[in-house]
């Protein structure tokens, strides 16, 4: 007889879609709240953790806009420097006058080591409406093989998130997330 294994999907979970974050240039979060968590000590060696989130933008003609996920950004609507970047695309021009146009990301990563020193390894693909119907597909995230392996401490409880960033401020430029999933799936088996 084989063994049984279990997902755990990370909360608190968010019970509404996320705000509307408009005029900034600096990369931070913008994740609907609360924020996931992992809990210190939570995961181990061989722990694969999968994101996932979709929402919608709108900004302005000929602006560039980047998304992401993040581990540890310190507070909701927080900078991303104070967390670490799992994985990013560089800043993708937009189309004419985007206007609730969708997006979607997916994340994969691997933890190789635990400690004050972890080591979480993955990439994600970044999916950005070109018009309200129509999608570029497939962009990388990271944009570089070396920054798929990225040091993340294990042993204090940490916040995942979605992360964007504008090339320009405009208060027409306006990023949403609609649904964020954060989920550990190996999290435990039993025989």
């Amino acid at each position: 007889m084989g063994n049984s294994t279990w997902d755990n999907t990370l909360d608190p979970f968010p019970p509404a879609r996320g705000a509307a974050f408009n005029t900034f240039t600096t990369a931070k979060d913008v994740s609907p709240t609360p924020l996931p968590v992992i809990y210190g000590n939570e995961l181990r060696v061989g722990s694969k953790v999968e994101l996932e989130a979709w929402g919608e933008y709108s900004g302005t003609t000929g602006n560039t806009l980047r998304f992401g996920f993040a581990y540890g950004i310190t507070s909701a609507g927080g900078l991303l420097s104070t967390g670490i970047e799992l994985c990013g695309n560089a800043l993708t021009a937009v189309g004419t006058s985007p206007a609730a146009w969708m997006w979607h990301m997916h994340y994969g990563g691997i933890v190789t080591a635990v400690g004050a020193t972890g080591v979480i390894y993955g990439s994600g693909i970044l999916d950005l409406g070109s018009s309200l119907t129509a999608i570029n597909a497939g962009i990388a995230m990271p944009i570089a093989a070396a920054s798929r392996s990225k040091t993340i401490d294990t042993t204090i409880q940490k916040a995942l998130s979605v992360f964007a960033e504008w090339g320009t401020s405009a208060a027409g430029n306006q990023v949403i997330v609609d649904v964020f999933t954060a989920k550990i799936t190996n999290q435990g088996k039993t025989s």
